[in-house]
């Protein structure tokens, strides 16, 4: 198979807020290009998300977009000229952003799809920002013009207010519209009016996206932009060729982000088409490919012909902002449920996830047993922790810390763009939790009987703040964040104000004595399930700890009780999911991960223990007085 000419070729990434309906987008534009039979169609996307782009379990269950992926599209126009376009599918969440700047490098053009109520949103901003600096022309898709609170004129006025504010230039701020409904299939480019297919989507592509520039006889030029990985064949290479053509078999010069050269041959060659990659023996300029046999490829590696290199200038990613430390799990139920529970394991999976998760670092601690592990936010790391808890594996997590850098000789912290949009009656609970942790306010815009808020917080100060949100406005906030800048470290931001119930000994959970504490706090776990000493089993009324027996029996003797002292009406525990877990713990505590639990624990499961790091971190706060 040989890669048709770039004068027939466009590379589109599309870009958009969280659950704008992207992906949904995408789908209804594979399903109209005519290349799948509808039962194929429906084959692929299965399950109830029914969704093709969101392949990953993770995916489908959150409804986010979290790996990139390329399509290929054959669309055939009016005067039956076809013309193929590659359809890149980005993340919208910030945390992603690792895989959002490098996709952008195999563009030529962006669709801005915004949702016709909401508006530009934070990560709309931020991979918008990404796509101007790429200099990648706009065609802006305001979607689900369907909804009945949609309010276009004001949507579309926000579009071009945010490209002024991110430095656009003249041509960009000329940017067509299509008025769209990804849901039910149809696209209008005059007017928000029912139609009856997206073709006008696929017209204002190839009008306003320029073609795939490069040319085929020019020296070979590949960016590697994404890596894959396969246990057959090693590490995937995956990029645009920007000039020449790449063949099977070539030899070639690879040139790292560092400027080193070495000689390789390109083993297997793959194009993409329609969902997949299909074997080929060359691709020209302009087109994307996938490489492997290229043992040690990167992120940012020029593949050149020998003789004649020519690199490009190398992606750069953003570093990450917060870190966390994974340990081998070693509470006193390790081992139950996990295949993969040694510190060697744990290691080797972080090690390989490295091999095609590029906003990831990994760093040995001294001991040899644990890892800091960093990344660009709590759902990236969260989003690790889950898939390696479902591949089997047992381990450990500490607090969430963010990552400082120094500038000039004075600490920085990072700074996040926060937006809160919540019901009026609650939104002064909800500013005043928020200034607690530092956070400014911008400006304040009333969307009938909501306030839209935007603040600038320092990062920590949003660990745990969306739970607190929510249980302030009863579960009605709308919160979204992306990165701003580094600031100078501003004073402490307090976290947890309550203390939290520890387990006294090992046991089951009995009724009795839940019903005995439920006066002393919330609990975390339910009756009859199995804890540990040293586990947290819920949350104190109070600031302080408090050391429990949650697996007392009640006594029995040889006076009948009447019938209504004989049942006890338990409350619900609190649901503790790992996220929410992530957010709670503090300097002493883990989160404890196995395939079949999450718990919260200290780091010293028994009392005598803590009772004696405490006595020396005391000790130590007087010496140093």
């Amino acid at each position: 198979m040989t890669t048709p000419p770039q004068r027939e070729m466009r590379n589109v990434a599309i870009i958009a807020h969280v659950d704008h309906g992207k992906t949904t987008l995408v789908d209804q534009l594979l399903k109209q290009s005519g290349m799948f039979r509808l039962e194929d169609l429906d084959k692929l996307a299965g399950g109830q998300h029914n969704l093709i782009m969101d392949s990953n379990d993770l995916e489908r269950e959150r409804g986010i977009t979290i790996l990139s992926k390329n399509c290929a599209v054959t669309y055939t126009r009016e005067d039956g000229e076809q013309v193929r376009i590659n359809i890149i599918d980005t993340p919208g969440h910030a945390d992603f952003g690792g895989e959002v700047e490098r996709v952008l490098r195999m563009a030529d053009g962006c669709m801005i799809l915004v949702d016709a109520a909401e508006g530009p949103m934070p990560q709309t901003r931020f991979v918008l920002g990404k796509a101007i600096e790429a200099d990648l022309k706009p065609v802006v898709v305001i979607n689900k013009c369907d909804r009945p609170d949609a309010r276009i004129e004001g949507v579309i006025n926000e579009v071009f207010d945010l490209l002024i504010e991110l430095g656009a230039d003249e041509l960009a701020l000329d940017f067509p519209i299509v008025y769209a409904s990804g849901k039910d299939g149809w696209a209008n480019a005059d007017e928000p009016v029912v139609t009856t297919d997206l073709r006008p989507i696929f017209e204002a592509i190839l009008k306003h996206v320029p073609p795939a520039s490069g040319t085929d006889d020019a020296p070979l030029q590949m960016l590697v932009t994404s890596i894959d990985f396969s246990d057959y064949t090693g590490r995937i290479g995956i990029g645009r060729v920007f000039n020449g053509t790449i063949r099977k078999g070539q030899q070639v010069t690879l040139v790292d982000i560092e400027g080193n050269e070495r000689n390789a041959k390109i083993g297997e060659l793959h194009a993409f088409e329609g969902l997949g990659k299909t074997p080929a023996d060359s691709v020209g300029a302009g087109d994307l490919c996938a490489i492997s046999g290229v043992a040690g490829i990167d992120i940012g590696d020029t593949l050149c012909n020998v003789g004649n290199v020519l690199p490009l200038p190398p992606v750069k990613v953003d570093e990450p902002t917060l870190t966390m430390n994974f340990r081998v799990n070693d509470s006193p139920f390790c081992g139950r449920e996990g295949t993969f529970v040694t510190a060697r394991q744990v290691r080797d999976r972080l090690f390989r996830e490295l091999e095609k998760n590029v906003a990831l670092r990994v760093e040995p601690i001294e001991s040899g047993e644990e890892f800091a592990v960093s990344g660009r936010g709590l759902l990236h790391l969260g989003v690790l922790i889950e898939t390696m808890r479902r591949e089997g594996y047992e381990l450990a997590v500490g607090m969430p810390r963010v990552i400082t850098k120094m500038i000039d000789g004075v600490e920085h912290e990072p700074l996040e763009r926060l937006i809160v949009e919540c019901p009026e009656v609650s939104m002064g609970a909800a500013m005043e939790l928020i200034m607690t942790r530092k956070g400014i306010m911008i400006h304040m815009d009333p969307r009938d009987d909501r306030q839209h808020c935007v603040f600038e917080i320092p990062s920590r100060g949003l660990i745990g703040l969306r739970t607190r949100l929510m249980t302030a406005t009863q579960g009605e906030a709308i919160v979204h964040h992306a990165f701003e800048r580094y600031q100078p470290k501003s004073g402490a931001v307090q976290r947890r104000q309550q203390g939290v119930l520890i387990a006294s000994e090992t046991g089951k959970v009995t009724a009795h004595a839940i019903d005995l504490l439920s006066e002393r706090g919330t609990m975390f776990v339910a009756h009859g399930e199995d804890v540990y000493m040293g586990q947290i089993i819920g949350e104190h009324n109070r600031e302080n700890d408090l050391t429990v027996n949650i697996s007392r029996a009640k006594a029995h003797s040889n006076v009948r009780e009447s019938n209504k002292e004989a049942f006890t009406k338990l409350k619900p525990p609190r649901d503790m999911p790992l996220e929410r877990c992530l957010e709670y713990v503090v300097e002493d505590e883990l989160v404890e991960i196995t395939p079949g639990a999450v718990r919260l624990r200290k780091r010293a499961l028994s009392e005598s223990e803590r009772r004696r790091q405490m006595r020396q971190s005391k000790d130590k706060v007087t010496a140093g007085a």
